[in-house]
């Protein structure tokens, strides 16, 4: 039979980093495409512990329906957490729990966003909320990045020509792909612009708690006054993926709406994983587990990056030293062709991420791809950046 498909998925492609993964699970290829958290960093043994208690003293809560904005002992141990660590949440805020920070996407956009509205991104971007954004039709405006953040200027005049703008979307801290961070002067300018032109933002940190060097820089909703920040928190880094846990702090009336579209996606989050992750925050030393988990991916990324300026750097192939998160974004020399490059890349049994993956529009040019460090053990790390070094020889 012929099948009929919407005209909202009929433009969508499949997520490049997906579709690399069909070639990274051959155990011979070396995959610094995954963006996934190191196999050390998951507390297995304390995940076991919590899960044999729920299901000993309490297995019926874990396994029955449950509301859909969240099991209430974790949305107050987030919203606690999240208002005295960084003084994030107000009044008029609600939290909710999600099906992991991909769904703030999804819902946020489906209650927010008309076909045709604007929404505007860092350029490059996450691809699995671009993919989001895309599949409600709306029209992506990407502004480019600069060491310390969006460029200010081409941020405002977006702000002035393009039409129905409905949030700004930025993820601040370690910004993937491109592991940049917004400087606080940034940030504030952000939120005034937003401000002056009545348009929400849209504040994605999954990786804020993953910083090896520096200072931290106050969020964008911490400063939040006037309602416009929804801020999106996720437990895929810090505890684990699988669990598919994220959250939003959002002001109400959005946050109304996203409950409304959940009942219809999903009822509710995962009841048990939300019962372990507010035992491992209240029960256990969450912030132990924090600094060890900065501690691994501290020692993984000086490790990258010194691979980088032994095998990569000296073929003029370049990158922004990073403060945390799990990427680093190289930059290849004028003339080379990125995917090109990528698929000899792939020939030679290492997989990266070609740049034009987190494009707004990715048939623009790109000279850039990303790497993962936090996934390959350092044997595969340094055997995966050699042969990126062999190759980058062969092409210049």
């Amino acid at each position: 039979m012929e099948y009929i498909l919407s005209e909202r998925v009929k433009t969508l492609k499949p997520s490049a980093i997906r579709e690399i993964f069909k070639y990274a699970a051959d155990p011979s290829v070396v995959s610094l495409s995954a963006g996934n958290p190191a196999p050390e960093a998951f507390p297995v043994k304390e995940i076991a512990e919590i899960s044999n208690t729920i299901f000993t003293e309490n297995p019926i809560a874990a396994l029955q329906y449950s509301v859909t904005e969240g099991y209430p002992a974790l949305r107050n141990a987030v919203g606690n957490y999240m208002k005295t660590k960084y003084n994030v949440g107000r009044d008029f805020d609600e939290l909710i729990i999600t099906s992991g920070a991909q769904q703030v996407m999804d819902l946020i956009t489906k209650a927010t966003v008309n076909e045709g509205d604007t929404i505007i991104c860092e350029a490059p971007s996450f691809i699995g909320s671009l993919n989001s954004f895309r599949s409600y039709h709306a029209r992506l405006c990407g502004i480019p990045l600069e060491s310390d953040g969006m460029n200010i200027d081409c941020l405002e005049k977006a702000l002035q020509t393009e039409k129905n703008v409905r949030f700004i979307y930025i993820i601040a801290n370690f910004q993937n792909p491109s592991g940049v961070t917004t400087s606080l002067a940034k940030r504030r300018k952000i939120y005034e612009l937003a401000k002056k032109y009545n348009v929400m933002i849209l504040e994605d940190n999954p990786y804020g708690e993953l910083r090896i060097s520096g200072e931290d820089v106050p969020s964008i909703k911490s400063f939040d006054e006037d309602g416009i920040v929804a801020y999106v928190g996720s437990f895929s880094k810090i505890l684990s993926p699988g669990m598919r846990l994220g959250y939003v702090i959002a002001p109400k009336p959005i946050v109304q709406k996203m409950i409304v579209c959940k009942q219809g996606e999903d009822v509710h989050t995962n009841i048990w994983a939300q019962m372990v992750a507010e035992k491992f925050m209240t029960e256990y030393d969450f912030e132990a587990h924090l600094r060890r988990l900065r501690e691994i991916y501290r020692k993984k990324a000086n490790f990258c990056m010194q691979l980088l300026d032994e095998y990569l750097v000296p073929n003029k192939i370049t990158y922004q030293p990073i403060e945390g998160g799990l990427f680093i974004w190289c930059k290849l020399p004028d003339g080379v062709d990125m995917n090109d490059f990528c698929q000899q890349a792939v020939l030679r049994k290492v997989c990266v991420v070609p740049g034009n993956a987190f494009l707004t529009d990715e048939s623009e040019q790109c000279s850039s791809f990303r790497i993962n460090f936090s996934t390959p053990t350092d044997e595969q790390l340094e055997k995966g950046i050699q042969i990126l070094g062999n190759l980058a020889k062969e092409v210049l």
